[in-house]
């Protein structure tokens, strides 16, 4: 793991690491999702919320409120699919980057 993501570019890049770290988590629970074989009721909610998340962070450093509700959504969503957990708080994890720093 990167040991601070708050706002350091990548090397030779301008990009803010958190929203290399959002990208990177969104794009592999969206895998994840897609590869698992169960169908349960809300499955294209979770898909919807993870392609709009994977669309903020193509331009810049994206909304905190938008992501919290993009996270409420999916976690409601695919919450208890626990094949699916692991990816889910990696997600989770990438959009508290975004929030205020912790004391």
């Amino acid at each position: 793991m990167l040991r601070s993501l708050r706002q350091r570019p990548v090397t030779g890049s301008n990009e803010d690491l958190r929203v290399v770290e959002l990208r990177s988590a969104v794009s592999r629970l969206r895998r994840e999702l897609a590869a698992h074989p169960a169908e349960f009721p809300d499955r294209g909610i979770a898909e919807d919320e993870l392609a709009a998340l994977a669309a903020m962070t193509i331009d810049g450093v994206p909304e905190t409120p938008r992501l919290r509700r993009s996270l409420l959504l999916i976690a409601g969503a695919i919450g208890s699919v626990s094949a699916l957990s692991p990816g889910l708080t990696r997600v989770r994890d990438a959009v508290e980057l975004f929030g205020e720093p912790r004391r």
